[in-house]
């Protein structure tokens, strides 16, 4: 399928989804926002899929909402506001629940909605020259579509000061704050990835899909009975499920497991 602001290459069973819009440092708009929707909608589905890498072409990652299509969006109703943001907040839940392994591959600098699409991701590596700004209070805006995930992210801290001041962060302070995971030389970011990449697709495909979910719906829970005993069900239903019984298997039997093979 072709697609008009969007790169997908599949190979090896890991999928490359590049913003393709370098002209605007890769700003999203309607049709950005649709495209990604419905490419990781479709990828999460892919059974042979073992994991996404989400990158940009240009010298930018992400700049944020297209000056266009803001444009547009000052001549909305409410209405016509809050389905726009509806469309926002559903890319962003679609990377972040996507089944898949999601890492972020960030070449240059990442703002506003941008940092949005990195938080969503499960793992994030940034050349250290990369720059890094909630811009939105400077227009009057708040990041609020975004905040879920990047409070998750950067934590609530980082997020009084960053939210409110719109100062501009290197990728070096994103991970102090535990905003990215990896800073490295620009030379270096194919590597490190493929690195990251490489790890992922070496696990059971089963497990780190339900890994990826149980970070997501154990974070932020109070220790109660109820989490106790749901972690419980989860481990069982793990060690009883086929990839669960031939990984222990492969391991005492000193062999590759069959996902391996």
């Amino acid at each position: 399928m072709s697609w008009q602001t969007l790169d997908v290459d599949v190979q090896g069973g890991v999928a490359t989804v590049t913003l393709n819009r370098p002209d605007v440092r890769n700003a999203f708009n309607e049709t950005t926002i649709a495209e990604i929707t419905q490419v990781f909608g479709e990828l999460g589905k892919d059974a042979a899929l073992r994991a996404i890498v989400l990158a940009a072409n240009g010298p930018a990652f992400c700049a944020g909402a297209d000056l266009n299509w803001m444009k547009k969006m000052a001549g909305y109703t409410h209405e016509e506001n809050r389905a726009d943001a509806a469309q926002l907040a559903d890319m962003l839940h679609t990377i972040y629940t996507c089944p898949k392994p999601v890492v972020a591959k960030i070449q240059g600098d990442c703002y506003a909605g941008g940092m949005g699409l990195v938080a969503a991701c499960d793992i994030s590596i940034a050349v250290e020259t990369t720059n890094f700004c909630l811009s939105e209070v400077k227009l009057g805006l708040i990041p609020a579509t975004i905040s879920p995930y990047v409070i998750k992210a950067m934590g609530e801290n980082a997020a009084r000061r960053y939210f409110l001041t719109a100062e501009r962060f290197s990728a070096q302070e994103a991970q102090r704050i535990g905003f990215v995971h990896s800073v490295v030389g620009a030379d270096a970011l194919d590597a490190a990835v493929a690195d990251v990449v490489k790890a992922l697709v070496s696990n059971s495909p089963h497990a780190v899909k339900e890994a990826k979910r149980l970070v997501q719906d154990v974070a932020g829970r109070p220790l109660s009975d109820a989490l106790i005993a749901d972690t419980a069900v989860r481990i069982a239903d793990i060690r009883s499920s086929e990839e669960g019984k031939e990984g222990v298997r492969s391991f005492l039997e000193k062999r590759k497991p069959g996902w391996l093979v």
